[in-house]
């Protein structure tokens, strides 16, 4: 899956899903999409990522409370 940084608009593919959909992290790794060549990954915070077409990422996503 891929998001785009709200930061520099850089593509950033996700390495864990399980990570981006549980609400008690607020970081997941992830890896930039910069040109042909493969990067180096890192841990990105979810709150500085949004989905491609702009939207904004789920809050039961990056809210703990959400389901209470």
């Amino acid at each position: 899956m891929y998001l785009i940084s709200k930061k520099n608009g850089d593509l950033v593919e996700v390495l864990d899903i399980l990570a981006l959909v549980d609400p008690c992290r607020d970081e997941m790794p992830c890896r930039r999409q910069l040109g042909g060549e493969r990067q180096v990954a890192g841990v990105f915070k979810k709150a500085a990522l949004s989905f491609p077409s702009g939207g904004a990422l789920p809050r039961r996503w990056l809210e703990p409370e959400y389901f209470k």
